[in-house]
């Protein structure tokens, strides 16, 4: 019993590490339920009134207001709370789901290990899993076929939503991350404004 213990609690100290690596420091929620409260209640994935003038099916991310919208028909979309880059670090105007991933490896960009060089311990990548900053799923943003090294990904951290945390991708709460991963294919339109 008491093996188990430390073994669970090794677990949880290397998680940590690990996940101290991504775009802030993580404070482990005692339950599900605790993560998913910790989120306030306007950044909670919800259907509302939208007249953007985007067409159906677009994904227009404000990150100003920290809101994803899934444009639907008949004047709708589906609204999910983000977190979003710290101030300048952030990609602003079209773009394209140019791929898509579950429980992708990250790897830290040359950008991030020069603003943070502790990131250098990472260069080799970080598999995918329960541990890595880029939570359940991720669609990569493309500009004229090139990977822009922004993404729209769950994140293991989920009160961070409505913050500007992250080293510039968009994030959202793996449970929405994997909502949203499902509802587009490669090519849907991304504004982001």
């Amino acid at each position: 019993m008491e093996n188990d213990r430390i073994a669970r609690r090794a677990l949880l100290v290397g998680g940590l590490a690990l996940l101290a690596s991504g775009c802030s420091s993580w404070q482990p929620a005692r339950s599900p339920r605790e993560a998913r409260t910790r989120i306030a209640p306007q950044f909670r994935r919800q259907e509302v009134a939208y007249n953007g003038g985007e067409p159906p099916g677009t994904i227009v991310v404000d990150t100003e207001q920290r809101y994803l919208y899934l444009v639907q028909n008949g004047g709708s979309a589906l609204r999910y709370g983000i977190g979003v880059g710290e101030q300048g670090l952030t990609l602003k105007g079209r773009a394209k789901i140019g791929r898509k991933a579950e429980w992708p490896s990250w790897t830290p960009t040359s950008n991030m290990i020069r603003r943070k060089p502790w990131l250098a311990q990472y260069a080799g990548g970080v598999d995918g899993g329960l541990h890595n900053p880029l939570g359940a799923a991720a669609l990569y943003l493309y500009r004229g076929g090139n990977d822009t090294m922004f993404r729209l990904h769950g994140t293991n951290e989920p009160w961070t939503i409505g913050q500007a945390v992250s080293s510039g991708c968009v994030r959202l709460t793996n449970e929405d991350i994997v909502d949203l991963y499902s509802r587009v294919p490669v090519g849907t339109s991304v504004l982001l404004i």
